[in-house]
């Protein structure tokens, strides 16, 4: 692992603080100061300002995200769901798979950059499962609109197939495998209606426990994170 990557993965600091903090010989690698962020770590003893830096470890957890809480790190629109985290953590996790301010439930964090990588990519064709309150009736003929796919504004061709159980009259269960930029809202918007609530159950197979609170975080267990290795 690159020196730079192994300080903001182990630390608090960002990659670009992890990098200043080279420029100005913070940081020794077996007792010799080392600016370039690009040096190989492996068995070497890394210290910061004198104190030693451990390896963490990869880190997987799951979040059941309120609404108002935004899913970014910078707190330009709101707070983010990264201060639900313990304060010693935070500096750590980054969001697999985001969630707008007013959309509720499943987020997951980690500071395994790779594993993220495999939760958003298009190619996993990775099915994500959201509760969806909308102001007008549905009816039985969008099961057959959904799966065939919709045309979204200002895009071409269709949305991949998707699978609309209707749970009530206005609620149903949506299984989408992509990720456009406020799809589920926009798949509503395209059939005459309005989403005011939406609330992410499952990411493959990771699905929100019934008994995790709104703000609440739980590690993941080992099937669930390997499903993504």
């Amino acid at each position: 692992m690159r020196l730079d990557r192994f300080l903001s993965e182990n630390t608090q600091l960002s990659r670009k603080e992890a990098k200043r903090a080279l420029h100005r010989g913070d940081v020794l690698v077996d007792g010799i100061e080392i600016k370039k962020g690009d040096l190989k770590i492996k068995t070497q003893q890394v210290t910061l300002n004198g104190v030693t830096i451990s390896e963490i470890g990869a880190l997987y957890f799951m979040l059941n995200k309120p609404k108002d809480y935004v899913c970014s790190t910078v707190e330009e629109d709101g707070v983010s769901v990264l201060n639900l985290v313990d304060e010693d953590l935070r500096g750590q996790l980054h969001i697999a798979g985001r969630l707008d301010k007013d959309t509720t439930g499943l987020v997951l964090l980690t500071n395994d950059g790779q594993w993220s990588h495999r939760v958003t990519s298009p190619r996993r064709d990775c099915e994500k499962v959201y509760l969806v309150e909308v102001t007008e009736p549905l009816n039985e003929g969008l099961i057959e609109i959904f799966k065939q796919g919709i045309a979204l504004n200002n895009e071409t061709g269709l949305t991949k197939p998707a699978t609309l159980e209707i749970v009530a009259q206005t609620q149903a269960r949506l299984t989408i495998s992509e990720g456009k930029y406020h799809q589920v809202k926009r798949m509503f918007a395209a059939v005459g209606n309005h989403v005011v609530n939406l609330h992410r159950e499952r990411i493959g197979p990771i699905s929100l426990p019934s008994d995790l609170n709104e703000g609440q975080v739980v590690a993941l267990e080992q099937a669930q994170v390997e499903y993504f290795s």
